[in-house]
């Protein structure tokens, strides 16, 4: 495609237009002004029958897949193929994505001469995580003499994966991760005497009744204690909602990310702690069905294994079955695991249809559940704020979702289930905190 520039447009402002009124003034200069008229034609032609070969040879390749993280500046590194070789003026445009904010909508460079390959950075900051394809790249050069600009359209097979940006969390979590005893900066006692079988010894006074192996003791005419150690390789679960609840704004006044987005940068960062720990990390997500199963494993292959499967996950408008989801673990995780569930349950027909279920699976695994504290869910005169009617009226209603809230938790917790309410922008360092807790008292 060919189209006038700038250039073409002055010259025939300053040539065309004043010989012409130049010769419709002056009908004895119509000869010369029609040799000038004529010769600018003339060039304008001939350098837009040049301009077809301006683009010739000019290719650009994108990396076929580049990684993001969300809410951070990032790079595409573009690689340029001059083919001929000629020094050359190139103008370069993407289709961005809406969930992108490129630092330049367009570039402009010029390629060396002499080079069949030159390299161009393009910044730009992700708002969205998810999967999302350039599929064309658009190139404008120009005409030998300048006067045309010449553009084409270029296919691309190009994917970027913008990934939860977890900087943020593992600042506030910097001494988990540093590799300095078992949890942390210190090494911290465990409570317990754990579950897994070591050896036998001889009896020792201050041993109990149930750790006496009675079978050894008959056989060898004395007393014989069980030794047992702490488990050091256990499996945590994440589960996620991914269902009509998990699609709210964690702050309605703002924009802000949902609900969903706040679990999968937690589960994410979770994920990093149990690999610290030296546990096995597994994934689970689920809607009206389950969507998503990753197997508890270990590793940094596994960690991107679970990362892409949490990253393009997007909230569904549908009521989540937990009859479904009761039955799915019941049937595939036999050994017992630690399964943190991350929900919404201040809907009264979905927290009754939990509470049902749950005793399916209460039995066999150890239960935390954690719910994002809505806005304005909290006690009866906890907001120093309140400067009228309305005010109050909206505490107090406030104040009746927290009080069913804390029914719940009650009712969970006689089934042995631990329910939580976890402030938003601390959400990953609780959960984390949770978790550390139920490894160092041993009760899994």
């Amino acid at each position: 495609m060919i189209v006038p520039s700038s250039k073409l447009i002055f010259w025939v402002a300053a040539v065309v237009l004043p010989f012409a009124l130049l010769g419709a003034v002056a009908p004895a200069a119509m000869l010369v002004s029609a040799l000038f008229i004529g010769g600018m034609l003339l060039l304008a032609i001939a350098d837009a029958l040049g301009a077809r070969a301006s683009l010739a040879g000019i290719g650009v390749e994108f990396a076929p897949v580049t990684r993001l993280a969300k809410d951070r500046e990032g790079k595409l590194e573009v690689r340029i193929r001059n083919a001929r070789q000629l020094q050359k003026k190139l103008r370069i445009a993407l289709a961005w994505p809406g969930e992108f904010k490129p630092a330049n909508e367009e570039r402009e460079t010029i390629l060396p001469p002499a080079s069949e390959w030159s390299r161009l950075t393009w910044l730009c900051t992700a708002i969205k995580c998810g999967r999302y394809k350039l599929d064309a790249v658009f190139l404008e050069g120009s005409s030998p003499l300048g006067f045309w600009s010449v553009r084409k359209t270029q296919p691309l097979r190009s994917e970027i994966r913008v990934y939860p940006n977890l900087l943020t969390e593992r600042k506030n979590l910097a001494a988990l991760f540093l590799n300095r005893g078992a949890f942390g900066l210190h090494a911290q006692r465990l409570i317990g005497k754990g579950r897994d079988f070591e050896k036998l010894r001889e009896y020792s006074p201050g041993d109990g009744y149930d750790e006496i192996h009675w079978k050894a003791t008959a056989r060898r005419g004395r007393p014989i204690t069980k030794v047992f150690q702490i488990e050091k390789t256990q499996e945590v679960y994440v589960i996620l909602d991914a269902s009509r609840l998990s699609a709210r704004k964690t702050n309605p006044d703002a924009a802000a990310d949902c609900t969903l987005d706040r679990f999968v940068t937690a589960a994410l960062v979770l994920g990093l702690a149990a690999e610290q720990q030296g546990d096995l990390f597994g994934l689970l997500t689920f809607t009206d069905k389950v969507d998503r199963f990753v197997r508890a494993k270990n590793g940094q292959a596994h960690y991107s294994a679970c990362r892409d499967a949490l990253y393009t996950l997007e909230p569904k408008i549908v009521t989540p079955d937990f009859d479904e989801l009761g039955t799915f673990i019941r049937l595939r995780l036999r050994r017992r695991a630690l399964l943190v569930f991350l929900t919404a349950l201040d809907d009264p027909a979905i927290a009754e249809n939990f509470v049902r279920n749950i005793q399916l699976i209460g039995h066999q695994h150890l239960i935390l559940v954690n719910m994002v504290q809505p806005p304005g869910v909290a006690p009866l005169f906890s907001n120093p704020n309140v400067t009228g009617l309305d005010d109050l009226y909206q505490e107090l209603g406030g104040h009746l979702r927290w009080q069913k809230l804390r029914a719940l938790q009650t009712t969970l917790k006689r089934r042995g289930v631990q329910f939580s309410l976890l402030d938003n922008e601390r959400l990953s360092a609780e959960l984390v905190s949770k978790y550390l807790s139920v490894k160092q008292r041993q009760l899994l």
